[in-house]
């Protein structure tokens, strides 16, 4: 374990009429404890779980890596600035780490292969092929490969995307071998109930206001699919 504990202070709170400090999960939980190498935070979208996995990013001194950004319409002004309100603790002092998106995987790719024109080498941390050359789930098992190798915190937003079910177990697999290695940590936000049944692990709801940890087995995206998976024409017009 490394990093221990994140706490909302929300006196510190620039707005309550704006994302995401208006959300209630935000007002209402005072701290998270994090007990176990591997924390998921799950819910609807615009709950709230990317926004917070980015503010304890920034808190944690993690490079937020952007890449290219696309204007978006009626931004929040306020919605950057939750690191403001948040505090970590850390177990035994600070660890380097990794904040990963699926939506900028691609811009980095682009730019890894940019800077192995100057230096090739580089490209032998990934597998030893352009990110490029490979499918996007075969470029993003190879990152994940070489990246969790390394001691540190890895925050993880919907890493599930572009992946077919056989890489979500191969990516699985990938998460109980470097958290029970002891120098690893994860904080995944995710839809996907096959990460979510990693072992070792504990699920924090951001459908639930204060945030709390739940079973596997009463998570809506677990009852989702196994009701589907039992009586599929229930859910066919």
């Amino acid at each position: 374990m490394h990093l221990k504990k994140i706490t909302i202070d929300s006196r510190k709170f620039p707005t309550r009429e704006h994302y995401p400090f208006n959300l209630d999960i935000f007002i209402q939980t005072q701290s998270i404890s994090l007990d176990l190498p591997v924390s998921f935070f799950v819910g609807e979208n615009g709950s709230g779980k990317s926004t917070l996995l980015k503010a304890v990013a920034q808190k944690c001194g993690i490079h937020v890596w952007s890449g290219m950004q696309t204007p978006r319409f009626q931004k929040s002004p306020y919605e950057d600035q939750l690191p403001l309100a948040i505090r970590v603790e850390w177990q035994d002092g600070e660890v380097p780490g990794s904040f990963f998106a699926s939506q900028i995987f691609q811009n980095f790719s682009r730019a890894l292969d940019s800077w192995a024109q100057a230096d090739p080498a580089i490209i032998n941390y990934f597998g030893g092929k352009s990110l490029l050359s490979q499918s996007h789930g075969e470029s993003l098992m190879s990152f994940f490969k070489s990246r969790f190798s390394i001691k540190g915190l890895y925050l993880l937003d919907e890493p599930e995307t572009a992946l077919s079910p056989r890489s979500l177990l191969e990516l699985l697999q990938l998460l109980i071998r470097m958290s029970r290695a002891g120098h690893a940590q994860f904080i995944i936000a995710t839809h996907s109930p096959i990460l979510m049944a990693c072992p070792g692990s504990e699920i924090f709801s951001f459908d639930q206001s204060p945030l709390g940890a739940i079973k596997y087995e009463n998570t809506e995206h677990y009852r989702i699919y196994k009701s589907f998976m039992q009586d599929r024409n229930g859910y066919i017009d």
